[in-house]
């Protein structure tokens, strides 16, 4: 995946690492800092996710809020102060273009030929970003893909997996001990 630099962003990127995808974690998080959990995009995922769904039908932010949290089933619903940034990003880097409706002042985002080219250049990326949402790349909704809960599960589960695997290096016991409960993990799942 491409990484960008963003000069004009000096907290973004940081700010990014934590908050700029979804985390699985909590309900409602509008205005807050994603909730524990682990998150459903990784770092960058969510300017994949707005400009799927700016190409789809263009949209206010809030609306897209909404149709994210929507397919994810309610469980999730991403922070404006996540989300507006990310726009106003993707607008100045000239894949999004963006009309203020008269008298209202609320912003209407379209996707502009760069931004086509951007996503069709990174589709797989794009795609799996949807896909993570539990509606499938097609959008079928949360019921098409995979359930809500069973992602917010996985996602933690990497999280703490990656938790434990930056943190002290593991001795030879716990190498045993990590490898038997997901190889346990694995066998139950295999069961259902």
């Amino acid at each position: 995946m491409r990484h960008f630099h963003f000069a004009h962003h000096h907290c973004h990127t940081a700010r990014s690492e934590h908050e700029d995808g979804l985390s699985g974690g909590g309900r409602g998080h509008r205005g807050g800092r994603a909730g524990g959990g682990g998150r459903v995009f990784g770092h960058g995922g969510l300017r994949f996710v707005l400009l799927r769904l700016i190409a789809d039908k263009p949209s206010h932010g809030y609306e897209l809020i909404k149709a994210i949290e929507d397919r994810l089933g309610g469980s999730y619903a991403p922070s404006p102060g996540v989300v507006y940034p990310t726009l106003t990003l993707l607008e100045e880097m000239g894949y999004l273009s963006v009309e203020t409706a008269d008298g209202s002042g609320r912003k209407s985002y379209s996707i502009t030929a760069s931004g086509r080219e951007f996503l069709e250049a990174n589709r797989e990326m794009a795609d799996a970003m949807m896909a993570r949402m539990g509606g499938g790349v097609d959008g079928a909704g949360p019921r098409g893909g995979r359930p809500p809960q069973v992602t917010r599960a996985i996602e933690n589960l990497k999280m703490a997996m990656r938790m434990r695997l930056t943190g002290a290096p593991l001795t030879e016991q716990q190498a045993h001990e990590f490898a038997a409960v997901l190889d346990a993990a694995a066998q139950q799942i295999e069961r259902i």
